[in-house]
């Protein structure tokens, strides 16, 4: 019966396939070419059935969905399965809306045979369902509240955090720690490593294994190393043992186990014989599930070949604890976990103990330093002696004595979840650091998830690149971060909107896969009416990164003529945007960068190397205003967001404090594995542009002095120039201070714009936190910051000398000292993207460029001195930018 199934759809798709127009019908066509072949009657009723393929992405996709085109389903091959329904209609379609929609096919959800899995989704099923009960029973006035107004305040009530461990029915035997001290020893034993292929012509045979329990980044004990094993794919150890130096009583609930796999290389010197490790593999898992219990019985971990920078004995805490899923090419460690009893040993909750503190000692000094500052042993001592005190006193000091608890000690633990109980609410900016790696006790981020509530929409809007990031750390996927994520978004639904492409930009990373699928699937689940406009933005792109493919395939052939590449390239990407499928797709579509915009397209592609698409838009919502959209293709657009992000927030914290440095932070989002939609900011024009239109010598333009006061005057006449003027002045002070601060480099006149208004503002953050570009070893930037003499005689509007106009150029000093005060805040948003995979952002010594850049540990005196200084340097090494933009310049006229 299969074979006469695959038959007859096989003959329907070499008829239909290349009919564009041709729709989805009922079965009704199948059916009646059906009624010729032998069996007919065994297909039984045409409703029970349905069609099925296998799309782009390797998923299996059901198509119950009878209105979509042949040609927009684009199945891997032309071959459509004709299965049976095994349940309602409705459901079936769900489901398969919400596999295309989130990337990654529900069966996938279902294959998973974690019963951690199944219980989250279990939970979030009936979530979603009681949502949709309340949905319903919501007035017309209060739905369009819920799903259109930034401004609505969530619900007041407390987190969705009814935990499975936090169930009497979970805690079926308790042992107590306290009576386990010296019978129980953490031990882990392994039995074998098997390497993949590629890993099996090592320069050596001998193998070893490293293993570390951390709590956060801190580790509880001395490692432990395995002896030498010589094999080939396959190393065995016998009965052998790791054993840790620490009670099982005294391991912290989020405590991890980490593996380091290494090749042990020989290599003979002329006077001694040295051993040098080769790294093979990592991986990481928890110590207790995530239900409490501490893991017993045979384990395969399936590692990780990519070691990050300057891993200490090669262990990497602070990665993945997701194993990784291309079991094929991947190292395979078996251990085993012991059983210390015949029942689950379950970690208890914390007994609430609290400790009066008679200390009254000055900690002004250790709880002013920044996040990045190590607190020596004594330090930590003082603190947690004195943690009243804090409380009392600096209750914002939190994560220093977070930092100060020793988690290998479980009377420290309960005291601390005693001291949680009555510390103070942090305000949800303090809270952001708590969310950090160097924090993972559940209790300390239920309590920072708890601070979070305070934040109103457009705060959480503000930070919600982070929060999803942070995700990363959290071990178990029923976590209060993510029902307070889900929660925020099914309240508002621009946080729904933004939450989806944050998850769904990095479904295709390994380490977070299935944990962003998880959370997708609910949200789609407990938000069904946004799922339609959802699902036509993600066709959208899909659409927009076939014409972009188009596109670079057309240049590539046609590469000798540059004339003909643009007609012919020109002339099929108008053919294929003209077909019905393309067009209806791209109209009629909320941009993915604002969903209250609806678009209306027109497309050209810009001539770059990655051949990026300039879609030219008539905003329907906006009285048909012009907007224009960049979508790239080829592009890792995330540190671009992340440096718009900060750019938005160095903005808002100058205007409360009544400082508007008019900042251009426009819309950057990232949609997929290197690609990404940009704003495109209105009647604005490049320095190198402007320059190069002012002079007949590409070498010359940079050296044009008056080009650009001149464009102005071009466009403002009166008092529109002195407004201009003041925009431009205003604003790049702001730029000023916020590329010094955060270190951005290959500034040239290309990534440095202005508003025919006069706002100045700078674009591609491709470089940041102090990587400057260099040629042959040369810096080819050696000013902190640009300001040259060009931008000073737009300042003083053509008048030579110091003038009152550029007097007013102190805003810099304003706003650098305003970023000061809020120094630990960029520090922690920083450090919250450490895993998220950006190149320029990879360890903590990265985010040491900030500390500097912000003087931070120096009195506001000293600090400006330091940025003195660095005006000066500016003006004073202004011609080496010239120099620069000339070469840029040139470069640029010969490659057009």
């Amino acid at each position: 019966m299969d074979m006469i199934k695959t038959l007859l759809v096989v003959l329907y798709c070499k008829k239909h396939f290349s009919e564009t127009r041709v729709r989805f019908s009922p079965l009704q066509l199948l059916w009646k070419q059906a009624q010729t072949f032998p069996l007919f009657p065994a297909l039984g009723e045409m409703e029970s059935h349905m069609f099925e393929c296998v799309n782009q992405a390797a998923v299996h996709e059901e198509l119950e969905d009878e209105t979509r085109r042949l040609c927009d389903v684009r199945p891997f091959l032309p071959v459509l399965k004709l299965v049976t329904r095994n349940c309602g209609r409705a459901e079936r379609l769900l489901d398969s809306k919400i596999g295309v929609l989130i990337g990654k096919g529900l069966h996938e959800l279902d294959a998973i045979n974690e019963q951690e899995v199944k219980d989250f989704r279990s939970k979030m099923f009936r979530f979603s369902e009681e949502r949709m009960q309340r949905v319903q029973m919501m007035t017309c006035t209060e739905w369009l509240q819920s799903c259109f107004s930034p401004q609505l305040e969530p619900a007041a009530g407390s987190a969705i955090t009814d935990g499975v461990n936090d169930r009497p029915s979970d805690l079926k035997v308790i042992i107590h720690f306290d009576l386990s001290q010296v019978s129980l020893v953490n031990k882990m034993m392994y039995t074998l490593v098997s390497l993949p292929q590629h890993n099996q012509n090592l320069p050596s045979t001998q193998v070893q294994v490293r293993a570390g329990l951390f709590h956060g980044t801190e580790l509880l004990c001395k490692p432990a190393v395995s002896s030498e094993s010589s094999g080939r794919s396959e190393h065995t150890w016998k009965e052998s043992t790791l054993e840790f130096e620490i009670s099982v009583s005294d391991l912290p609930r989020m405590t991890r186990l980490c593996f380091a796999i290494y090749a042990v290389m020989d290599k003979v010197k002329k006077q001694k014989s040295t051993k040098n490790h080769y790294p093979i593999a990592w991986v990481n898992t928890m110590v207790f599930d995530y239900k409490g219990q501490l893991k017993t019985g045979d384990i395969i971990l399936h590692c990780w070949s990519s070691f990050p920078d300057e891993l200490e004995e090669m262990l990497n805490p602070i990665g993945t604890i997701q194993t990784n899923p291309y079991t094929e090419n991947a190292t395979a460690l078996h251990i085993l976990f012991p059983e210390y009893s015949s029942h689950p040993i379950v970690f208890p909750p914390f007994d609430k103990v609290r400790q009066t503190s008679k200390f009254h000692i000055e900690l002004k000094e250790i709880m002013e330093r920044d996040p990045l500052s190590q607190l020596c042993e004594n330090e930590k001592d003082l603190i947690w002696t004195l943690r009243y005190d804090c409380r009392e006193n600096f209750p914002q000091s939190l994560p220093k004595l977070l930092l100060s608890v020793k988690w290998s000690k479980h009377e420290d633990m309960a005291q601390l979840q005693a001291l949680l109980q009555i510390w103070p609410k942090l305000s949800p900016r303090d809270a952001l650091e708590l969310l950090d790696f160097n924090y993972p006790d559940q209790y300390v981020r239920e309590y920072a998830v708890c601070c979070l509530r305070d934040m109103s929409d457009e705060e959480l809007l503000q930070y919600l690149l982070q929060l999803v990031q942070v995700l990363r750390y959290e071990p178990y996927y029923d976590c209060a971060l993510t029902h307070f994520l889900l929660e925020r978004a099914q309240g508002n639904r621009k946080i729904g909107h933004f939450l989806f492409w944050h998850l769904r930009s990095e479904i295709h990373m390994p380490a977070v896969s299935v944990q962003f699928a998880l959370i997708l699937e609910a949200y789609c689940r407990c938000n069904i009416p946004h799922i339609e406009v959802l699902k036509k933005q993600v066709e959208a792109l899909s659409k927009l990164k076939s014409v972009n493919e188009l596109i670079k395939l057309g240049t590539i052939k046609n590469a000798r003529s540059k004339t003909k590449e643009a007609m012919l390239t020109k002339e099929a990407m108008m053919t294929c945007l003209r077909q019905s499928g393309y067009s209806e797709t791209l109209s009629d579509l909320h941009s993915p960068l604002n969903p209250n915009v609806m678009l209306v397209e027109k497309c050209r592609y810009m001539d770059s190397k990655m051949k990026p698409l300039w879609i030219v838009y008539n905003n329907k919502l906006l009285g048909g205003d012009t907007l224009g959209i960049i979508f790239k293709n080829g592009d890792d657009l995330r540190q671009d967001m992340l440096t718009l992000q900060i750019l938005r927030l160095m903005d808002l914290l100058w205007k409360e404090a009544s400082l508007d440095l008019r900042i251009v932070p426009y819309g950057c989002l990232a949609t997929g594995d290197r690609a990404g939609l940009i704003e495109v900011v209105s009647s604005a024009e490049t320095i190198a542009n402007i320059q190069l239109t002012s002079s007949n010598v590409a070498a010359a333009a940079a050296f044009n002095k008056d080009a650009l006061l001149n464009w102005l005057k071009e466009r403002n006449s009166g008092d529109a120039l002195d407004r201009a003027i003041e925009e431009f002045t205003l604003s790049c002070a702001g730029y000023c201070v916020a590329t010094y601060v955060l270190g951005i480099g290959d500034r040239h006149s290309d990534n440095i714009m202005v508003r025919s208004t006069g706002q100045l503002f700078h674009i591609d953050f491709g470089h940041i936190l102090g990587n400057f570009k260099s040629k042959f070893g040369i810096k080819r930037e050696r000013v902190p910051f640009i300001l040259t003499h060009d931008f000073i005689h737009v300042i003083q509007q053509g008048k030579t000398g110091y003038t009152e106009k550029f007097g007013r150029f102190v805003y810099c000093e304003e706003a650098y000292l305003i970023l000061r005060k809020n120094g630990n805040l960029f520090i922690t948003l920083f450090a919250l993207m450490l895993t998220a995979g950006l190149p320029e952002l990879t360890s903590v010594k990265d985010i040491q460029y900030l500390k500097d850049s912000l003087a931070l540990g120096k009195s506001d005196e000293e600090a400006l001195k330091q940025f003195r200084q660095k005006f000066d340097e500016a003006l004073r090494e202004s011609w080496t930018t010239k120099v620069n933009w000339m070469a840029h310049n040139v470069a640029k006229d010969n490659r057009s």
